[in-house]
C-alpha cells in the first residue's frame, strides 16, 4: 500500500521542479524510475521506523487525520530525496526531513501513539518477552490447615 502517489509529488514539488530534479537527459519530461526510487525509499524508511512498532505498511483506510500525516512526512522524505540529485539541497527541504525523522523516531521509542485502529506488530523480532518458571509448591493449602 502506498502513502503517496507520483502524482502527489508533482503537486508538492510543482511541475518545474518535478521535472528539474528527475530529468538527467535533458527531455523536459520527469523521469518516472527516478521518481519511484525516491518514492520507494522514503516509504521503506518510513516503514523501517513505524515496523518497530505497527504493522507495515499502515492500513490508512478510515483514518484521515493519520493519512495526513504520514503523507506529508513521505513527502518531505521524496523531497529531500529528489533534492538530494541536485545539490545543494535548500534548507528548508533539510529542515523538514529531519523534522520527519524526528517524529518517525518518536514514534518508534513509543513517544507517539498512533491512532488505537491501526495494528500493532507482533514482537517477534525482539525474543521471549517473559518467561516465568515456578518450582512446584512445598506445601498445599490443606496441609497448612492441618498444622
Amino acid at each position: 500500500m502506498a502513502y503517496i502517489t507520483n502524482t502527489d509529488i508533482e503537486l508538492f514539488l510543482g511541475t518545474p521542479t518535478y521535472v528539474q530534479l528527475t530529468d538527467d537527459a535533458g527531455s523536459g519530461s520527469a523521469d518516472v524510475n527516478k521518481v519511484n526510487q525516491a518514492l520507494l525509499g522514503a516509504e521503506g524508511e518510513v516503514n523501517s521506523y513505524l515496523a518497530a512498532r505497527y504493522r507495515v505498511p499502515v492500513d490508512l483506510s478510515g483514518e484521515s487525520e493519520l493519512q495526513n500525516v504520514l503523507r506529508t512526512f513521505v513527502l518531505d522524505l521524496v523531497s529531500y530525496r529528489l533534492h538530494s540529485r541536485r545539490p545543494p539541497v535548500p534548507t528548508d527541504v533539510v529542515r523538514r526531513r529531519s523534522e520527519a525523522v524526528e517524529w518517525l523516531a518518536r514514534v518508534a521509542a513509543g513517544q507517539v501513539q498512533l491512532p488505537a485502529t491501526i495494528a500493532r506488530a507482533e514482537p517477534t523480532s525482539l525474543g521471549v518477552i517473559a518467561d516465568v518458571r515456578t518450582n512446584p509448591r512445598s506445601m498445599t493449602r490443606d496441609e497448612l490447615e492441618d498444622l
